[in-house]
């Protein structure tokens, strides 16, 4: 499977996703529910290819500490 690079467009609304979630909800689900709530949303704003979910999926999932210290921070 070929996985095409997470364009800037897409960071930026992804980055914007994040800190609009609320940080109970980052920080209360596992890596596989939270990669797929930020996913889903994120699919809701702009219509993804395949390949464009896939290398989606890809960033976030290694990106999921981040997103949680992220979070964490917030409620401090």
């Amino acid at each position: 499977m070929k996985v095409c690079p997470v364009n800037s467009k897409t960071l930026r609304q992804i980055w914007s996703l994040v800190e609009q979630t609320q940080s109970s909800t980052l920080l209360r689900l596992n890596d596989t529910d939270l990669v797929k709530q930020l996913l889903r949303q994120l699919n809701s704003q702009q219509a993804l290819s395949i390949e464009e979910i896939n290398s989606v999926n890809s960033y976030l999932s290694s990106r999921t500490n981040l997103i949680r210290d992220l979070a964490t921070a917030r409620l401090a």
